[in-house]
């Protein structure tokens, strides 16, 4: 049995083990963490991660990116997932608070926000609001992967308003 002297110690450990496919063995020690220090927002975000990714537990999950961003809310990494949630759950009030903060807060990539907004107002079939925040991403966007996909998300919603347009000239012509 493993000894850690530090909370940092066994936050890394547990880390590690998630890392190397080792999640019941981090689930573990990230709820040892939380047992004993119910204030360290790391260990929530990481609980997050993995209610999400692997349990599939979004309520789990969404209380856990929520208490994080409460508890260290200038810890960027945590505001893509947990947008990301709330646009796979389709919780508008939440994207906008989310988003909002999430653009304020230093560290963020900002492109990857806004491909995230432009997914939820496609998916509304908002298709101007979709296609300002892939535009704002691709303005922001430092990465080739990233590019490709919201130019092909771009793509992807012009062709969608050409075939609205086609589809409503058929129908009154």
């Amino acid at each position: 049995m493993e000894t850690y002297y530090t909370i940092e110690e066994k936050y890394l450990q547990a880390v590690e083990e998630v890392s190397y496919g080792e999640t019941p063995k981090g689930l573990q020690l990230l709820n040892e963490i939380i047992n004993n220090d119910p204030l360290y927002a790391r260990a929530h975000f990481q609980l997050a991660k993995i209610y999400y990714y692997e349990i599939k537990d979004y309520q789990t999950a969404g209380y856990h990116f929520k208490t994080c961003m409460e508890l260290e809310p200038l810890f960027p990494d945590n505001y893509f997932h947990y947008l990301r949630l709330v646009v796979f759950l389709n919780m508008e009030k939440q994207v906008n608070i989310i988003s909002q903060k999430a653009l304020n807060t230093p560290g963020v990539n900002a492109a990857s926000i806004y491909d995230l907004l432009g997914l939820f107002f496609e998916k509304n079939k908002l298709w101007n609001k979709a296609l300002n925040s892939y535009q704002k991403a691709l303005m922001d966007v430092t990465g080739k992967d990233l590019k490709g996909q919201i130019e092909e998300s771009l793509s992807r919603v012009n062709e969608k308003i050409n075939k609205g347009i086609t589809y409503q000239y058929h129908l009154s012509g």
